[in-house]
């Protein structure tokens, strides 16, 4: 079975870090996704709105160098999972769980070069987080070559 989740996108608020009882750094976040459609002559665009979580160094970084706005690349996997609320009603989540996190792009404004960082790869449960900056992309349009793609 193939449970793989590549997605660029806006970061739609400034990263939150919070801690687990066990001291794990952990940031949920959510992904805006352009999704381009057709509708007689004009093109149009709406945006999916997709919920992600990135734990430990990653989660870290994040907090430290990802603003609202930034332009994103995600990989990672979908997760399901459910609780209790308050009134005691099930509530279901669905998210993608975050292996790599890279920073295509911080705001259109932002000119200046930011620091980098690589997670180390020697923990099973760590994700592999790199950060490439550029000014401005100029626009929502990424070039990817077939031999960037993870399948």
């Amino acid at each position: 079975m193939i449970n793989r989740v590549v997605l660029v996108g806006r970061i739609t608020k400034d990263p939150e870090l919070r801690k687990t009882a066990s001291g794990i750094s952990v940031v949920s976040f959510t992904l805006a996704c352009n999704r381009r459609f057709s509708g007689g002559q004009d093109s149009n665009q709406e945006a999916d709105f997709i919920n992600c979580v990135a734990w430990r160094q990653s989660a870290d970084f994040m907090a430290n160098y990802v603003k609202q706005g930034a332009l994103l690349g995600v990989e990672g996997r979908i997760q399901t999972r459910n609780y209790k609320d308050q009134s005691d009603r099930t509530v279901y989540v669905t998210e993608v769980v975050c292996d790599n996190v890279q920073i295509l792009s911080q705001k259109r404004d932002a000119q200046t070069t930011q620091p980098s960082y690589s997670a180390p790869k020697n923990d099973a449960y760590q994700p592999d987080m790199t950060s490439s900056y550029e000014s401005d992309f100029g626009s929502d349009t990424l070039d990817i070559a077939s031999d960037d793609l993870p399948f």
